[in-house]
């Protein structure tokens, strides 16, 4: 997990760790298993036993897994942050934290106003200029195509922020019901401007999502909650993500990102009222924020992380690999450097999660299509898409998780090293690769 973002002001998670008697130790298997779908099992990752992995900072005990992860202990209820960024149980901002949270907001939106007629204008004469051409050469209308997606994306932003406004006014009351009622209509909220601009790349984009295995189809929610660990390739991606997890998994998304899109109004103001984390953050270790974010996961929740901490480009694997052997970590920069498709996982903000929430399912997301387009460059070339973008997930119960720090990042390593195989299998000629 990349540790560090570029950013401003970070609010604080939205839950607090709540001291007190860890759980009683019980015992569990530790074979990972892969629930439910065709897929293959995880490799069986062995303990570095070349090279000693450099301490980490001490940290709570971890509390062993539980064998039983349908019962759940009952976790505190979640704090969230309001709009106006009074923030829960994880700590109140400053009077300074709120100015520049209220100075950022008001600055993106008036840039947002400023976009608007831009973007239109654009649109137009693209289209008219662009058309002898196109129609000349029964080409793809690829610059009308790209201007009319952002043309609709902020048209959407701007609509989501005026809807935001609506609902803040409406449920301006205090304690945790109208906290939860924020976050309800904050999460429904979301999912309609992100099932918006799906619907908008389908058609400009020829955006077609094949998943495998589908969705289980249940009226209940899941009877724990869950950690999401996603692999990051292309533009794009953590939004259709959320997008499937609110509209389709009937997920509550819980999501760990960069400081930077902040820059975004809608989704600075829409976050800040559901349980998130920006990095870096503002007090403590990126550690210590997912930890808090992860202890108040109920059912129904999914934590999401990308352990990569950014997108797969080969330069990026190159500095990964070599960081690993820097720190010494010879062994497990041999598997990275293995890793063609991915990049090598930065566990600590996984680890953290694991521990904070040691009742959670733990999903891993794989996706190929995507990482086609891994910049505005490469996005001119391949859009619209020519083939479907294909996910593949796998879910591995709590009790068969591994205990131990040294033992779960082997097989966080593990589980990236089955996500490459996949992704290797999906690739095409112009995927980046190593």
């Amino acid at each position: 997990m990349k540790r560090s973002a570029t950013g401003d002001d970070q609010v604080e998670p939205a839950h607090r760790v709540e001291p007190g008697t860890p759980p009683q130790p019980v015992s569990r298997g530790a074979a990972a298993t892969s629930l439910p779908g065709p897929s293959r099992p995880a490799d069986q990752a062995l303990p570095d036993a070349d090279a000693a992995r450099p301490a980490r900072p001490p940290r709570p005990a971890d509390p062993p897994r539980p064998t039983d992860p349908s019962h759940p202990a009952d976790p505190a209820p979640p704090q969230h942050t309001d709009a106006a960024g009074a923030a829960g149980a994880a700590g109140a901002p400053g009077a300074a934290t709120a100015l520049i949270t209220a100075a950022r907001r008001t600055a993106t939106t008036a840039l947002l106003l400023a976009l608007l007629p831009v973007a239109a204008a654009v649109l137009v004469a693209v289209t008219v200029l662009g058309a002898p051409i196109t129609l000349a050469t029964r080409g793809p209308w690829r610059p009308t195509r790209m201007a009319g997606f952002l043309l609709v994306y902020l048209v959407v932003d701007l609509a989501g922020l005026l809807a935001a406004s609506v609902l803040f006014l409406r449920g301006r009351l205090a304690g945790p019901a109208a906290r939860d009622r924020r976050a309800a209509d904050a999460f429904a909220l979301l999912a309609r401007l992100l099932a918006v601009l799906r619907r908008t790349a389908d058609r400009l984009f020829r955006l077609e999502v094949a998943m495998t295995p589908e969705l289980p189809a249940t009226d209940r929610p899941p009877d724990a909650p869950l950690l999401v660990l996603v692999r990051h390739a292309g533009l794009g991606d953590s939004f259709l993500l959320l997008q499937i997890l609110l509209t389709e998994a009937q997920l509550r998304p819980h999501t760990v990102l960069k400081g930077v899109l902040r820059a975004d109004p809608c989704l600075d103001v829409l976050l800040g009222r559901v349980p998130h984390c920006f990095l870096p953050p503002a007090r403590g270790t990126a550690e210590d924020a997912i930890a808090a974010l992860a202890a108040g996961l109920r059912p129904r929740d999914a934590l999401v992380i990308f352990p990569e901490g950014g997108n797969f480009t080969p330069s990026r694997h190159r500095r990964a690999v070599a960081r690993l052997r820097r720190l010494g970590q010879y062994r497990r920069a041999a598997r990275a450097a293995r890793l063609h498709y991915v990049l090598p996982p930065r566990d600590g903000g996984s680890l953290a999660a694991l521990a904070a929430a040691p009742t959670a399912d733990v999903v891993f997301v794989a996706h190929a299509g995507l990482d086609v387009i891994a910049s505005a460059r490469a996005a001119w070339t391949f859009l619209p898409f020519r083939r479907p973008v294909r996910v593949h997930w796998w879910r591995i119960p709590a009790a068969d998780i591994p205990n131990g720090q040294e033992a779960r990042s082997e097989w966080l390593l593990g589980q990236w090293e089955r996500m490459d195989r996949w992704t290797a299998e999906q690739a095409v000629a112009a995927t980046p690769h190593v």
